[in-house]
């Protein structure tokens, strides 16, 4: 658990947190302290993810291309969170499928 706490930190899409003693802060950033290509390259990856496509060119089905992280876009989205947070918490929780899949040494499936 360690090391994907550093790997996020190294993509820095961690949060940083701002409280003291009895303040709470609301307004929490990610830090942006690590590689930023990295965390460009996750934030292009989840919005190509997430976005819709047409099944056929000749039918008017829509599904999303990845079906399990769009459902956990659109519960981030039903929650209130801006775009950004929730585009944000998609490449955080990618990133931890992509150190799953990279540890036990098997492929994704995207069985919805």
């Amino acid at each position: 658990m360690i090391i994907l706490k550093k790997l996020v930190a190294f993509a820095g899409i961690d949060p940083s947190i701002f409280e003291s003693g009895r303040f709470k802060g609301t307004v929490n950033r990610i830090t942006k302290r690590g590689f930023s290509r990295l965390r460009h390259a996750l934030f292009m990856a989840v919005r190509s993810a997430i976005r819709d496509s047409r099944k056929q060119k000749t039918t008017d089905d829509i599904i999303p291309r990845n079906k399990k992280l769009r459902a956990f876009y659109d519960k981030k989205r039903e929650e209130g969170k801006p775009y950004k947070v929730a585009i944000i918490a998609c490449a955080n929780k990618l990133l931890h499928w992509i150190y799953a899949l990279l540890k036990s040494n098997t492929i994704f499936l995207d069985i919805a």
